[in-house]
Parts: structure tokens; C-alpha cells; sequence
């Protein structure tokens, strides 16, 4: 495929050597002179191991040139990659005047009648630069409309594709990504992506834009939260003289919890008779070492804000004193343990609000809890014994609202249109 690639930084450059390197023909476009000479004369923009040979090869069989900008040779092109620069603004978000003056430059560069001229289909515009989600439909595609009016849909197609590139280590992510993300309009395949990569082996994730747009966000945040959470915990283990290699060393064999993708679905708040006390003796552990862990002293703020999201979620709409059925108690299925539990508090603030509150949970009979589990119970939900109901009851009773916390529900008969599961975030 012909190729035109705008931003000749560290991800443009690497995709056009590499993409040059399984033959497809490379057009380099960027504002810098130094940059486009540099691919002109079949070296490498930037500095990347490796780059230079897969440059100097492509250019030397004629499949690689760069330009300043672009004239005529849209007309010829199948894809349109952008990997312009996203800075910061002085407001934290990103500035996106470079997206918008290469989108301008593509769109006034695109002439109608292209598919009758050459019999080429829509050109296939993929975004690569980080941009928040909702971008390209609220800042690229009305800049694109504006210029071809009515004729958009059908002269471009619209792609964010981000990337997965490590510096020094970018051109073995290139051909093998831990994932590939194309977003779409609709959320369907794009022919063009497809072919584009055919023979990489990682699995093809075809979503809606918006999806695709905060890929990046979710993951850099991620990798973020490891890396403060590895040098807090090393921090506590220096100030305590214990050896942060050997804990670490221990930490990530576990691949069945610690490093797996159990405990990263979005869902309910965590609760239980460890997480909560653990994390609060953590925390004061650090704070009577002077080891300013402050990722893990948001912890239970961060999960006593997703309880009270979680509650308003589950009332939203609810006339004053409506009905409320609260399916499962407990803090997972199969348990009586009431300790802490997520659904405990949502209980009560089910009945703080007003609300008129059954609860099911056939794991949990008050007058069989016991020791620290009775203790908590009845301190935080003093009246546990008449809201309980039976099967029977919470499948006859006529309610404004279902709240489940746990899969229990699957084993109720119930009108699942009244339903609001907060065991999981869609």
C-alpha cells in the first residue's frame, strides 16, 4: 500500500521504517526540514536501535521519501497516518494544534473524485497522536466536514489506532504489540487496517472511537500506578531494613492474583474482613516510618468515592421512599462474611435515604453470625433482622428498583428491567 505518514518523531519514524521494511511505499511528511532530508538521504530521523538499517534499506529499493508538505499525493495514498506531538497545555489537558493544522492540511489537500480517478476507496485517515477521548468526532471530523462538506463520509474514513511503542525498544513492539486497537465510527473492521496488519500476531481489538481513544490513557496510568506503588512499598521496606528485592521477588510469582487481571475489572468496591484493615495498617505503618506513601494512603478514600458513586447510580431516577430490593449482602457470594462489606454500606445508605429496603442474601442469617461479623452487623445495619427477606418474597414483591451487588441474582426470578447490577461497570 502507498502510505503517507505526518510526524517524523520517534512513533512516525519507526512506522515508516518498519513499514517500509514489508514493503509498502512511505511518503514522510513533517514541518522540520532536518527530518525530511534525514529520511530523504535514508537516514533516520531519531535515534532508535536498528532504525537506520530498516531506513536505509527501504529507501535504497525507492520506498521511502519525505516531503514538508503534501500536494497531489493524497490521490495515490491508502492510508494516512498521524503522529503528530500532543503536548500538554497549561491547563494539564492536550494541546491538539498540531492535530488540527495537519487535519486541515489533509483535508484541503483531498480532491473530490479521487475513487473515480484512481479506483481507490475512502482514504483510511488513522490518528496515532494521544488524544482525550471524543476528539476525533468533536475536533477532527468537523474540521474534515468543513472542508469537504457532504462528500466526507464517502472520500474519508476516519481511524484512531494508537500505539504501543517503547523507546529503544520500539521497532520489536512495532511487530509485536501487545495489542492492536482500531477504533471506528461504528465500531466496525476497516479494510484498510486489516491489511495493514496482516501477519501481526496480537489480538485485534475493533471498537468505537472513543474506546480506542482512551487506550492510552488507561494504560500509562496503569503503568504509572505500578511504578508509584513498587518505589512506595520500596521506600517502606528500606525505612523497616527488610530487602525490597526479596519482596518483590516473591510479589510477582504470584501470577494467579498479583499480576493477572483478576482484580482489574471495573466492578464494586473492595471490602472483606483483609483489604480494608490491611491497607489502614499499611498505611500506618508508613506514616510511623516517614515513608510518604501516598498512592496507598488514597486507597480507601478512592474506595469510599466509588461506594457513593456507586450508590447514586443505583438510585438515580428513584421517587422518594420507592421499594428497593438489595440482592446479595454479603461481601462476595457463598459467605456470610459481613465485615466491611460494600453491600453493608450501600444498605445503609439505601435506608438513610429513605428508601423502603428489602435484602436477599440466603448465605446470611442474623441470628447466626457470630464474634466480630455479629459486631459489625448490627453496628452498621442495626435493624438487619426484618430487612431480610426469603426467595419467595423477593421474587413476589413488586419493586421500584433491583440492586444487585454480586452474581446471586442469576438465581433469582425477577424483572430484570428493574435491575442495577453494581458488580460490574459495562
Amino acid at each position: 500500500m502507498r502510505i503517507a505518514i505526518f510526524g517524523l518523531g520517534y512513533v512516525g519514524s519507526t512506522a515508516a521504517g518498519c513499514l517500509g521494511s514489508q514493503g509498502h511505499t512511505i511518503i514522510g511528511v513533517d514541518v522540520s526540514a532536518t527530518k525530511v532530508a534525514a529520511l530523504n538521504e535514508g537516514r533516520a530521523p531519531v535515534y532508535e536501535p536498528g532504525l537506520d538499517v530498516l531506513i536505509a534499506a527501504a529507501h535504497a529499493d525507492g520506498r521511502i521519501t519525505a516531503v514538508t508538505g503534501l500536494t497531489d499525493e493524497l490521490d495515490e495514498c491508502d492510508i494516512v497516518i498521524v503522529c503528530v506531538g500532543t503536548p500538554s497545555d497549561k491547563f494539564g489537558g492536550h494541546n491538539l494544534n498540531n492535530i488540527a493544522q495537519v487535519t486541515e492540511a489533509i483535508a484541503a489537500a483531498l480532491k473530490p473524485g479521487r475513487a473515480q480517478r484512481n479506483g481507490k476507496g475512502p482514504l483510511t485517515l488513522a490518528y496515532r497522536s494521544t488524544m482525550e477521548p471524543g476528539s476525533c468526532e468533536t475536533v477532527i471530523w468537523p474540521i474534515i466536514e468543513g472542508h469537504l462538506g457532504a462528500a466526507a463520509a464517502d472520500m474519508v474514513e476516519m481511524v484512531y489506532n494508537p500505539e504501543f511503542l517503547r523507546e529503544a525498544n520500539a521497532i520489536d513492539d512495532f511487530f509485536n504489540p501487545p495489542k492492536i486497537v482500531i477504533g471506528t465510527f461504528d465500531g466496525k473492521p476497516s479494510a484498510n487496517m486489516t491489511k495493514l496488519n496482516a501477519g501481526i500476531d496480537a489480538p485485534m481489538f475493533e471498537v468505537g472511537l472513543r474506546e480506542a481513544e482512551i487506550t492510552k490513557f488507561v494504560d500509562n496510568a496503569w503503568h504509572a500506578v505500578k511504578v508509584a506503588f513498587a518505589n512506595e512499598i520500596g521506600r517502606l521496606c528500606q525505612n523497616l531494613d527488610i530487602s525490597a528485592r526479596t519482596v518483590h521477588e516473591i510479589f510477582k510469582s504470584d501470577t494467579k492474583l498479583n499480576l493477572s487481571a483478576y482484580y482489574t475489572r471495573p466492578g464494586g468496591a473492595f471490602g472483606g474482613s483483609c483489604l480494608p484493615k490491611d491497607v489502614r495498617a499499611l498505611q500506618h505503618i508508613a506514616a510511623e516510618t516517614g515513608s510518604g506513601t501516598h498512592l496507598v494512603d488514597a486507597l480507601i478514600r478512592s474506595n469510599e468515592a466509588h461506594k457513593t458513586h456507586q450508590f447514586r447510580h443505583a438510585t438515580a431516577g428513584l421517587e422518594p421512599g420507592a421499594k428497593v430490593l438489595l440482592v446479595g449482602l454479603a461481601f462476595k457470594p457463598e459467605t456470610d462474611d459481613l465485615r466491611e462489606s460494600p453491600a453493608v454500606d450501600m444498605a445503609r445508605k439505601l435506608l438513610d435515604a429513605g428508601y423502603d429496603l428489602d435484602i436477599y442474601d440466603p448465605m446470611v442469617a442474623p441470628d447466626r453470625l457470630i464474634g466480630q461479623n455479629q459486631f459489625y452487623a448490627y453496628t452498621v445495619l442495626p435493624r438487619i433482622d426484618e430487612l431480610m427477606v426469603s426467595q419467595a418474597l423477593a421474587e413476589s414483591r413488586d419493586y421500584a428498583r433491583i440492586i444487585t451487588t454480586s452474581r446471586l441474582i442469576d438465581t433469582l426470578a425477577i424483572d430484570r428491567a428493574k435491575l442495577v447490577d453494581t458488580s460490574a461497570i459495562p
